[in-house]
């Protein structure tokens, strides 16, 4: 009984991040590009796995002419339960008309019926990524470096892809980018929920999310952090970790803005080239801070330019 109310407890919260994508656009639509046949070609619903939802979107620039291409995976919103790769449809296009190769990989979302875990999503999301720079060579785009950005739980995927898996990426992985992606699982901060003030349903809520059981003892003990390391991004940042721009929003109740700052720390400590910015206003939209969330648009498209510059 438990576990069925955690799993629907986990399915009801986090379905809430889908206010990311679906009740306000923090771009202002700026990643948006005027897309025709002279920009780029769109290949839907390549399969990278034998699972249903294992299948990715490829953009690729008209301009096929150039030895090496950069290749931007964006992947979606939907708090772990919901959301499509078609939903950042403008911003891949965007992303394709600055002359990249573009990717939205699907995941299997959780739900009442299956174990679907942030940790199973993150290793389809690794298995997708070979795939994916197959796909781009046999359509004539060599790929030679790669960034991994996304919004909310697909920010939380790409960051973990970034941190804990770059060493084994077909190509290295050279920035990462997104916006309230939860980058890490430590007890007190999750306060969001309650959880810090309660050893089970932490327990519980944890384990769903890391696809281990977790107990209450463990909670207790701190010896949980070693089962929830899998999916807290911020626990693989290293000196050797790639460039980052990501944003947060002070009153976000859907994932703990305190976690946040643990990545931030983490960047710090680590040397790493990062810009944070932390929209004092706003919740997961990100919607009261318009002059901030364009600092960071502007951060984002920086970055790119700097780490994953096109040849001419």
């Amino acid at each position: 009984m438990w576990g069925l109310i955690y799993v629907l407890t986990f399915i009801v919260v986090f379905a809430a991040s889908a206010i990311f994508k679906m009740t306000y656009d923090p771009s202002h639509g700026a990643y948006k590009a005027d897309w025709s046949e002279s920009v780029g070609t769109i290949h839907a619903d390549i399969p990278y796995s034998e699972g249903e939802a294992n299948k990715f979107d490829l953009y690729v620039p008209a301009d096929n002419t150039k030895e090496s291409y950069g290749l931007v995976v964006y992947l979606h919103a939907g708090g772990f339960t919901s959301g499509d790769k078609s939903d950042d449809a403008d911003m891949l296009k965007w992303l394709c008309s600055k002359g990249y190769v573009a990717a939205g990989i699907n995941y299997t979302l959780r739900t009442e019926t299956n174990t679907a875990s942030v940790f199973t999503q993150s290793n389809e999301i690794k298995a997708a990524v070979p795939k994916v720079i197959e796909a781009a060579k046999q359509l004539g785009y060599s790929i030679d470096k790669m960034t991994v950005a996304g919004g909310s739980a697909g920010h939380a995927l790409a960051m973990i892809y970034a941190y804990r898996d770059a060493a084994e990426a077909p190509v290295p992985v050279v920035l990462t980018f997104g916006a309230v992606g939860p980058a890490s699982f430590y007890q007190e901060d999750w306060g969001v929920y309650g959880l810090d003030q309660n050893d089970e349903a932490c327990a519980g809520m944890f384990s769903v999310m890391a696809g281990v059981e977790i107990t209450p003892e463990e909670i207790q003990d701190g010896s949980y952090l070693e089962k929830v390391k899998p999916i807290s991004a911020s626990m693989w940042v290293d000196e050797n970790s790639a460039p980052s721009v990501v944003a947060y929003g002070t009153h976000d109740r859907v994932q703990p803005y305190l976690a946040s700052l643990r990545l931030k720390t983490a960047l710090e400590e680590n040397g790493v080239d990062f810009r944070y910015f932390e929209l004092p206003h706003s919740g997961h939209g990100l919607q009261n801070d318009t002059a901030i969330s364009k600092q960071w648009m502007n951060a984002v498209v920086e970055y790119l330019d700097r780490y994953m510059s096109v040849a001419e």
